[in-house]
């Protein structure tokens, strides 16, 4: 979400705030890939009515006494929908990972960089080092 309010904020970003409101109103309102859902919809049981959608002059409201129910029932269908989807979708995010990921084999005397966890900016170094591997800690790590 950020880049998006970058993107529609001034050149100092000292107006964020005022682009904060349409930027979640988008977010809120367009189907997201990892839920194949629209958070709207998964919060109140209806797709959200857009500025631009053409309405009746008169909206009637039905009094249906099993409208929470159904409300409840259509609720529930949308949210294992969205738990069946995220589950899709983490299972390829992971076989994407496994397939580039690699197990890397350091021995004694090995040069190496290590990757900086700590946050950082732009311009801050990424990597730490080089350092030698001086002995075998165990199978994974050594120092």
């Amino acid at each position: 979400m950020d880049a998006k309010i970058a993107a529609l904020s001034n050149e100092k970003r000292t107006n964020w705030a005022e682009k904060l409101p349409f930027v979640t109103f988008n977010y809120n309102t367009t189907i997201h890939r990892t839920t194949n859902q629209i958070p709207f919809e998964l919060i109140y049981g209806r797709k959200p009515i857009l500025p631009f959608d053409q309405q009746e002059p008169l909206v009637t409201l039905s009094q249906d006494p099993e409208h929470k129910t159904k409300l409840n029932q259509h609720l529930s269908v949308l949210t294992e929908q969205a738990k069946a989807t995220i589950l899709e979708q983490q299972r390829k995010y992971r076989e994407r990972y496994d397939r580039y990921r690699t197990n890397p084999i350091y021995k004694i005397n090995d040069i190496i960089l290590v990757k900086t966890l700590n946050k950082r900016n732009k311009f801050d170094i990424r990597y730490e080092g080089p350092f030698k591997i001086t002995q075998q800690l165990g199978k994974k790590h050594l120092s």
